[in-house]
């Protein structure tokens, strides 16, 4: 059931890089090789005159901020001593030779579409709470809130003999932070005993995600953040998450740029559900769509050359998602918004005509720097994809 996408705040850009626990603006140009880096951006209020009125976003969020994730995130916690070999099997990334205190991975069909995009970390703190586990064997699932009882029921469909428990984590059991500018994901987490944390590098400078008790304080000093803000941080990033953004059944784990985002897929590791056609579409190089931010825009306007969220933008109010995207005048589908936050959001694009990145034989012809795309059931609405210099740079 399509849903109407929600409004939210912020002012940041598809790819930042932390100076300071500020983003550094980057701009993209869809049809040219590489980005322009410009002062750092203001909201715009620019009315949107094909929309009808829709109520005010609240502001921008602080450089450094704290957001609970809890309920839109639930965990699930497995143990038992074929826990990892149980795991190994069943996700895209290898969980066996994996040193840190957690992974990012997804479960797939056996079609090769993915199920469920899924944070695994090692339950050194004992959230299990089962008096025979050890470190060794105890890992939490963090996925979609509204995918955490299909995926325990799944677990329990496959684990067939596998000496495993599996349950779902209560909200009063255990919760999900994620933290973001003080310090970068590539520095040390300072946090108090009985805390879980992993640097969240799908992209640069997303931030870390943090696992507490329910009863703790928040785990770090920082500003407190909305849901929403996390949201339009990933998104201004590139980065899809949870089954608005990520299909079930239906999502791609290379169009969901899985391949480029912090090892969530091992290409060398042994059997697992879903592998032969993520192997073959590897090897062929077929991969003519993507996961992309977009920026939305007002028919008549001037085409973004940059992902900015604008604060007087109302559009995105009429744009249900999913939603298909076009090209204006007519033509083949060209893509599908996936959702997003006011006029900045997700969406799968083909490679050629949506941007400049080299495409697979076959392909549509070149970008054309001129074209415009608008979004199905959304009249006067237009939409631009930009590609992210640190997914460019992954694919080149």
């Amino acid at each position: 059931m399509p849903s109407t996408m929600p409004l939210a705040a912020a002012t940041a850009t598809a790819t930042a890089t932390a100076t300071g626990g500020v983003l550094t603006p980057v701009v993209f140009r869809p049809c040219l090789s590489r980005p322009l880096t410009r002062p750092p951006l203001r909201s715009s209020s620019r009315p949107f005159s094909q929309s009808t009125s829709v109520a005010d976003p609240p502001p921008a969020p602080a450089p450094t901020g704290l957001a609970n994730l809890s309920p839109a995130r639930r965990l699930i916690s497995i143990t038992g001593r074929d826990a990892a070999t149980f795991l190994q099997r069943s996700i895209t990334a290898n969980i066996l030779t994996h040193p840190g205190p957690g992974i990012y991975a997804a479960f797939l069909s056996a079609r090769g579409r993915i199920l469920n995009d899924v944070f695994i970390y090692r339950d050194t703190a004992a959230f299990h709470t089962s008096p025979t586990a050890s470190p060794e064997t105890s890992f939490l699932i963090e996925v979609d809130a509204a995918e955490a009882a299909p995926l325990q029921a799944r677990i329990k469909r496959y684990m067939l003999r596998s000496k495993i428990a599996v349950r779902v984590l209560d909200l009063s059991e255990a919760t999900i932070w994620h933290a973001w500018g003080s310090p970068p994901s590539s520095s040390p987490l300072p946090t108090p005993p009985q805390t879980l944390t992993l640097a969240d590098t799908r992209a640069p400078d997303l931030g870390h995600r943090l696992i507490t008790p329910s009863t703790a304080p928040p785990p770090l000093a920082l500003p407190p953040a909305t849901y929403d803000a996390y949201r339009l941080r990933r998104i201004l990033a590139g980065v899809p998450e949870g089954a608005a953004e990520l299909p079930r059944d239906e999502a791609l784990p290379l169009e969901s740029n899985l391949d480029v985002m912090m090892g969530a897929i091992d290409f060398h590791k042994g059997c697992y559900v879903g592998q032969e056609l993520t192997i073959r579409t590897r090897h062929q190089g077929v991969v003519r769509k993507r996961v992309l931010p977009v920026v939305l825009y007002g028919a008549g306007e001037p085409a973004p050359d940059q992902v900015e969220y604008r604060l007087g933008f109302s559009g995105g109010g009429q744009v249900a998602a999913p939603a298909g995207i076009v090209p204006v005048g007519g033509g083949r589908s060209t893509g599908k918004f996936l959702g997003g936050v006011g006029n900045v959001g997700l969406a799968l694009c083909r490679l050629q005509p949506m941007t400049d990145l080299k495409a697979p034989p076959g392909s549509a012809k070149g970008c054309d720097p001129t074209a415009e795309f608008g979004v199905e059931g959304a009249e006067g609405v237009r939409v631009r994809a930009f590609v992210p210099e640190w997914l460019r740079q992954a694919l080149d």
